[in-house]
C-alpha cells in the first residue's frame, strides 16, 4: 500500500487539552483530517455524533471488532474505543495528513502496523493542573476524577515511546508547537519529492 499522507498519533491523559489542541490544529491547517473514532461511552454535552465520535452500543462495537474493522481498539475508563482501518487507509492513500486521537495502547497497535506514524504526546504542566482541569469541566464525580488521575499516571509513564512531547501549559504556545511538528513532517524530503514529482521533472 502506497501512503502519501502523514499519520499523526496524538495521545494525552484525560484533561491535558488534547481535544482542544487538535480542534485548533484542524482550524489552522486545512490539509489535516481527523479520524473519528468509534466509542461505546455516552455522548457528552456539546458533542455531535459522527463529528466527535461515532457513538455505538457495546454489542455493535463487538460485532465490528469480530469482523476485523478496527485498526486499533482499546478499553479506557470502562468504555471501548476503536479506529476504522478502511477509513484510515483511504485517507492516507489520497494524500491527506491524518490525526488519530488515541490512548497509548492504541498508539502501540497502530505503530506496529504503520512504523512511519508520528507519535505526539501532550503533557499537562503538573498533576495539580490536570486535576483542576478535570474538576473545572464539571462532568465527572470525585470517584471518576480519582480514577482518571490514576490512569493519567499510567498513561504518562509511556511518554518516552513517542517522537514528540508538547507541554500544554500555555495553549497558544502548545498549538504553535503542534503546528510546527505537522508542518515539519510534511516538508520532509521524501514526502516533498513524492508530492511534487511533476515540478521536479521540469527541472531536469
Amino acid at each position: 500500500m502506497t501512503i502519501s499522507g502523514n499519520l499523526f498519533i496524538v495521545t494525552a491523559p484525560s484533561g491535558a487539552g488534547k481535544t482542544s489542541l487538535v480542534r485548533a490544529l484542524l482550524a489552522a491547517d486545512s490539509q489535516v483530517r481527523l479520524s473519528v473514532s468509534y466509542t461505546t461511552r455516552p455522548m457528552r454535552p456539546g458533542e455531535v455524533g459522527g463529528i466527535d465520535y461515532h457513538f455505538v452500543t457495546d454489542e455493535h462495537f463487538i460485532m465490528m471488532l469480530e469482523d476485523g474493522d478496527f485498526l486499533e481498539s482499546a478499553e479506557v475508563h470502562g468504555a471501548r474505543y476503536g479506529t476504522s482501518q478502511t477509513w484510515v487507509e483511504t485517507a492516507l492513500q489520497s494524500g491527506n495528513d491524518l490525526i488519530l486521537e488515541i490512548d497509548w495502547q492504541g498508539a502501540a497497535q497502530v505503530r506496529s502496523l504503520y512504523p512511519s506514524a508520528i507519535g505526539i504526546f501532550i503533557l499537562p504542566p503538573s498533576m495539580h493542573a490536570l486535576e483542576q482541569r478535570l474538576r473545572n469541566r464539571a462532568q465527572d464525580s470525585d470517584a471518576v476524577i480519582t480514577r482518571r488521575l490514576a490512569a493519567a499516571r499510567e498513561e504518562i509513564s509511556h511518554v518516552s515511546e513517542f517522537d514528540y512531547v508538547i507541554i500544554n501549559d500555555q495553549f497558544d504556545v502548545a498549538i504553535h508547537d503542534l503546528l510546527a511538528i505537522v508542518r515539519s513532517q510534511r516538508l520532509r524530503g521524501e514526502k516533498q519529492l513524492a508530492r511534487h514529482r511533476d515540478l521536479l521533472d521540469k527541472f531536469n
